[in-house]
């Protein structure tokens, strides 16, 4: 695909084509609800109908805040057909942390759901401030002050097609298509603004690359609101005619059993997954033989595993792949005839079109088997972080250069390993996790003076936070109740596993707390 015979093209484009092509192909199989290509089409019209009727304009920004549905796919796509950009919202989060990006982003209206998993979504928002929300509307269930999903779809009945049709067709791939929020260094969640054009390009590349077929059963496990979910997920399947099979959360006996039922064929995910099935005590007991294609990576990948994906559990394309919110997902990738060695020992190389490199601290591009910070250019870099210049023009040069805070060695053949995190990032069962985020939230809890937040390894997650606290002056704190304080004050995989009181932490002589001291000491005491 050179970039001078390729043609841009839009969301609402990509699911008119998609309807045209595969028709009455299933698109969605979620519980008893299946839709064809044609049907996820009309969906997608009545929802934006109802946009439209609700006073969406064009650059407006909409919220999801819901697990894996049919519906989070259909006002997410009815939206973007009339210009609304998407703001995905993590399902774990706190409503501190949700209120902060609604309100960042100004988002006009809420998609969400009554509860899950125990978590009554609108109730963690009643008593904030979000002047610019206008309208909170429930995906499934019920709650005061919200609208149902039916209502505000019935909204549209007076909106003709033509309108939308009108709408959609004066977008252009370089129109905002989604803002993703990622944390950094500073502690605040940034918006990654990326357009339509571009994510579509890159899906169409990564799906061409690992193999993505029409006929594929894709078993999105990874939530919709991460771009490996959303873009890499349902995006990455409409653009190919797969079937996409969503997965609420993840239980392993369900898994195996939806594999055999549904003839799954395509499962993404971090290296737990794979492991998981491969431990699984019955796992003999169901057909596996419909497995074909897997993409992983966000943690490091055995050779073992990989051989074990191949030979136990019968994947024909098994590949690892790199890449960050910034790239809209993806910077490198591995291929389909890559050995296990080097699908474990990397996370492969630049995806076609795409240039990537390792500089020095000067941006001075090093040789290869040098490690350096890994810079990418091309289609897939983000437009701009959301409202902050500065931070956009530190993370991306005068020519394009994106800088991605990671640090790497390239091998002669352009693969890329992974060998540090510049700025102190750790992943929590695929999870990007940063410790000034953390440290800034515990330091708001009642009792403590200063924070110091590592990544430890961890069997089952692969990494998890571990605290070093310094208590104010004759406060009363312990290891569980700096515990007990996060999990009520922030999500789930951000929450520190285990504490430790310090009298200070270890420090330089400018005041910046020294992490690899608190590595060396985690090490000291086993971890």
């Amino acid at each position: 695909m050179s970039a001078g015979s390729y043609v841009e093209r839009t969301l609402p484009e990509v699911v008119q084509q998609a309807a045209e092509r595969y028709a009455e192909h299933i698109a969605i199989k979620d519980g008893d609800v299946t839709l064809s290509y044609a049907a996820l089409n009309d969906a997608r019209m009545t929802a934006a109908r109802a946009f439209v009727a609700a006073g969406l304009k064009k650059g407006d920004r909409f919220a999801i805040w819901a697990p894996n549905i049919y519906q989070w796919i259909i006002a997410a796509i009815g939206a973007q057909t009339v210009g609304g950009v998407l703001v995905p919202l993590n399902t774990r989060m706190k409503g501190a942390e949700a209120a902060y990006i609604l309100e960042a982003s100004g988002a006009k209206f809420l998609f969400t759901v009554a509860e899950f998993l125990g978590v009554d979504y609108p109730g963690l928002l009643r008593d904030r401030q979000l002047p610019d929300l206008e309208q909170i509307v429930l995906l499934s269930g019920e709650a005061e002050d919200t609208v149902t999903w039916d209502c505000f779809q019935g909204l549209g009945e007076n909106v003709d097609a033509s309108v939308v049709a009108e709408i959609a067709a004066s977008l252009t791939p370089q129109d905002t298509l989604d803002i993703l929020f990622t944390s950094g260094t500073t502690g605040n969640p940034k918006g990654v603004v990326t357009s339509h054009g571009q994510n579509i390009r890159v899906f169409e590349t990564w799906s061409a690359t690992v193999g993505l077929r029409s006929d594929d059963n894709y078993l999105v496990i990874n939530p919709f609101f991460h771009s490996f979910g959303y873009k890499a997920g349902w995006l990455a399947a409409i653009l190919r005619g797969a079937r996409i099979l969503p997965v609420q959360s993840f239980d392993l006996d369900k898994v195996m059993i939806q594999i055999e039922r549904d003839r799954v064929s395509m499962i993404p995910g971090p290296p737990t997954i794979y492991q998981s099935l491969l431990a699984h005590p019955r796992r003999e007991e169901y057909d596996l033989s419909s497995l074909r294609l897997a993409v992983t990576g966000a943690a490091p990948v055995p050779v073992t595993l990989v051989e074990q994906m191949r030979e136990v559990l019968g994947f024909e394309v098994v590949v690892t792949a790199y890449g960050l919110t910034e790239s809209c997902g993806v910077v490198s990738i591995c291929r389909a005839d890559d050995s296990p060695e080097r699908i474990s020992h990397s996370s492969g190389r630049a995806m076609e079109g795409v240039e990537v490199k390792c500089v020095d601290r000067e941006g001075r591009e090093l040789a290869s088997g040098i490690d350096g910070e890994i810079w990418c250019r091309g289609y897939n870099v983000m437009q701009s972080y959301l409202d902050n210049p500065e931070e956009t023009a530190s993370t991306i040069t005068a020519d394009g250069w994106l800088k991605t805070g990671d640090i790497g060695v390239m091998d002669a053949q352009g693969y890329i390993r992974i060998t540090d995190r510049i700025k102190d990032m750790f992943i929590v069962g695929g999870f990007n996790c940063y410790p000034a985020e953390i440290e800034n939230s515990l330091c708001s809890m009642p009792g403590v003076a200063r924070a110091a937040v590592i990544g430890v390894p961890d069997e089952r997650m692969g990494e998890v936070a571990r605290a070093y606290i310094v208590a104010s002056t004759d406060a009363q704190i312990n290891e569980a109740a700096v515990i007990a304080w996060s999990k009520e004050n922030m999500a789930n995989y951000k929450a520190p596993r285990s504490v430790q009181i310090v009298d200070e932490l270890p420090q330089n002589a400018s005041g910046k707390v020294l992490k690899t001291a608190l590595r060396a000491m985690a090490g000291r005491e086993g971890f």
